[in-house]
């Protein structure tokens, strides 16, 4: 089953990265294979949201439960879909200097041993790339930050 935990160093506020995420209307707009998004329901420190991602020719709509805890913490938990389960969780942290330390974890499992298969050779690849998404938004966002080059560290495992 998949799981990915990583923390990076980003020249933007809790808040600016806080709004980012949160924002999971405009992720169509950014995320790569993202499809469409719904929003069922939106307040302060609640959203139910529905995202069609695809995969060439394969489409699967996933509804989540996004908890909002403005401007440390946002946790992202799977109502029905093709997985077993979904928990992810973005938390963070000013780091004194106007950045934020930025916390990250996926854990997934799918329903289907063909999808589990395919999401483990393909998944390194696409979290990277769908990080990769969020930093590049922020930086279209809110410009080019203060941190230095090489100030991010990653690590990555697959649960047994």
């Amino acid at each position: 089953m998949p799981r990915h935990s990583e923390k990076r160093h980003l020249p933007y506020s809790p808040d600016q990265l806080f709004d980012l995420v949160a924002d999971v209307k405009s992720y169509q707009e950014f995320l790569p294979w993202v499809a469409t998004v719904r929003v069922r329901s939106d307040s302060e420190t609640e959203m139910i949201a529905d995202l069609v991602v695809g995969f060439r020719a394969l489409k699967e709509t996933f509804t989540s439960r996004v908890n909002k805890r403005r401007p440390h913490q946002i946790d992202i938990d799977y109502i029905e879909g093709p997985l077993k389960y979904l928990h992810n969780h973005w938390k963070f942290e000013p780091d004194g200097q106007g950045g934020t330390i930025v916390d990250f974890c996926v854990d997934f499992a799918f329903r289907s041993r063909i999808f589990e298969t395919l999401a483990g050779q393909m998944f390194d690849r696409a979290l990277r790339r769908m990080i990769g998404a969020f930093e590049d938004r922020a930086h279209v966002l809110y410009g080019e930050g203060a941190v230095a080059e090489g100030s991010s560290s990653s690590s990555a495992h697959r649960a047994a």
